[in-house]
């Protein structure tokens, strides 16, 4: 049996032999069989995946969010991993470092979680419900508006401004809703509007 064999291929397989040998002589040769042992099982097979958007800047980064635990049997669902939402135009599944560390967010024994209200002459923040947090920031906007609200300037021309309160809208919003929050701060006069996009 002729084999033709060139200096170049005879080269190539004496280094891969020279190579598996040598790994195999330091003790590599079983690395294989005990790498497979520390593999565990999929985390992410009995979680139950949520799409949403990352809170952090006004990229609006796709995000899935995995979570374990059945709302519809009674039990409290917890997120286990947050990571980049491959099929979102934004992201394509990358995040930057703030992004990464989503879960760190969530799980952060300081994460504000429920509206927090400090008493004129307070010293601490007491927890307050969601029904009294709007209803005061409603009472404290409409007594502002009342007394601060200018019709007309001094040269009797319309210009219903509202300049003593601002707001400072979301980023990590539709379209559609980024329209809706303008209009409802301009329909109130508000001269002060801006977005997160430019914190």
């Amino acid at each position: 049996m002729n084999v033709d064999l060139s200096r170049r291929s005879f080269l190539k397989l004496a280094g891969a032999g020279v190579a598996a040998t040598s790994l195999g002589a330091m003790g590599f040769g079983e690395a294989e069989a005990a790498e497979a042992a520390h593999v565990r099982p999929f985390k992410l097979t009995t979680t139950t995946e949520t799409r949403n958007t990352c809170p952090y800047c006004s990229v609006a980064c796709g995000i899935i969010i995995y979570s374990k635990g059945d709302l519809r049997k009674g039990e409290t669902a917890d997120i286990v991993h947050i990571e980049g939402d491959v099929d979102h135009p934004t992201n394509r599944g990358t995040l930057c470092p703030k992004g990464a560390a989503l879960k760190d967010f969530v799980k952060s024994p300081t994460r504000l979680q429920y509206p927090m209200h400090r008493k004129p002459g307070a010293d601490k923040f007491e927890r307050i419900s969601w029904d009294e947090a709007l209803d005061g920031i409603a009472r404290r906007m409409k007594d502002d508006r009342d007394a601060n609200f200018v019709a007309a300037n001094a040269k009797g021309i319309a210009v219903n401004r509202w300049s003593t309160v601002g707001m400072l809208a979301a980023s990590a919003t539709t379209n559609e809703t980024a329209w809706a929050t303008f209009k409802f701060a301009k329909s109130l006069g508000m001269v002060g509007f801006d977005n997160q996009a430019r914190v």
